[in-house]
């Protein structure tokens, strides 16, 4: 089957990360306020979309809408605290996040173009019904591609990084999708409009939240929180 035709909505987006992508790198290498700006920034606009979304859904009891805003509190904050603790690790903190964009991005972008240029049986046609198996294998073939380079690029142990890259995709994909089931259940299209192509800041950011999020994890988990990122990275 031939590939699609871009469409307007394809020009936008990618346009949209155009802008975005060397923002983001720039907080990252500059680090410190810079970069816990950029992503306190990034979680006060979720907690506004989470907050908007859940007060305007005329359905929800008092105490069901209660938790449902400490919930969006509680994503906005690990949102914001992720990857501002990974890029805190004083020798692989850039590098890391480098490594998280590229795990995110490439399982986007390839998940998104392959998708549309394979097609097939839908991942999961209830909750996100554009979303293809062959989108989520482009995907992750992408983001194992993506950090086998960055070992490389970094001189450390090869597969055990495209492992963990992996495991990243995996959750990054899975944090697509529970953010699908959310704007579902609310019955919003888009958390809102404020990056066009893309809809809301978490409509762009739910994946790359989900795999922050279980980096971090795992980076504590092997060496503390002073070093989560070498604990990520380094096997």
């Amino acid at each position: 089957m031939a590939p699609s035709p871009p469409t307007g909505a394809t020009r936008t987006r990618v346009l949209s990360a155009l802008v975005l992508a060397p923002v983001a790198f720039g907080a990252a290498w500059f680090g410190g306020w810079a970069f816990a700006l950029f992503w306190i920034l990034a979680a006060v606009a979720v907690l506004y979309e989470c907050t908007t979304i859940v007060l305007g859904a005329a359905t929800l009891t008092g105490a069901s809408r209660a938790a449902w805003l400490v919930g969006g509190a509680a994503y906005a904050f690990l949102m914001g605290w992720s990857p501002i603790v990974l890029r805190n690790d004083p020798q692989f903190g850039f590098a890391v996040i480098v490594f998280l964009f590229g795990v995110v991005w490439t399982t986007d972008i390839f998940g998104y173009f392959g998708g549309r240029a394979f097609g097939g049986p839908k991942l999961a046609p209830s909750i996100s019904p554009s979303k293809t198996w062959s989108g989520a294998i482009a995907g992750t073939l992408g983001a194992a591609v993506a950090s086998g380079l960055v070992a490389a690029a970094l001189d450390i142990r090869v597969f055990p990084v495209i492992f963990v890259g992996v495991v990243l995709s995996l959750v990054s994909q899975a944090g697509d999708l529970a953010e699908s089931a959310f704007k579902r259940k609310f019955r919003t299209k888009d958390a809102s409009n404020l990056i066009p192509g893309h809809g809301g800041v978490m409509d762009r950011l739910d994946g790359f939240w989900a795999a922050a999020l279980v980096a971090s994890m795992i980076g504590i988990a092997r060496v503390g929180l002073t070093e989560p990122a070498r604990g990520l990275l380094v096997w």
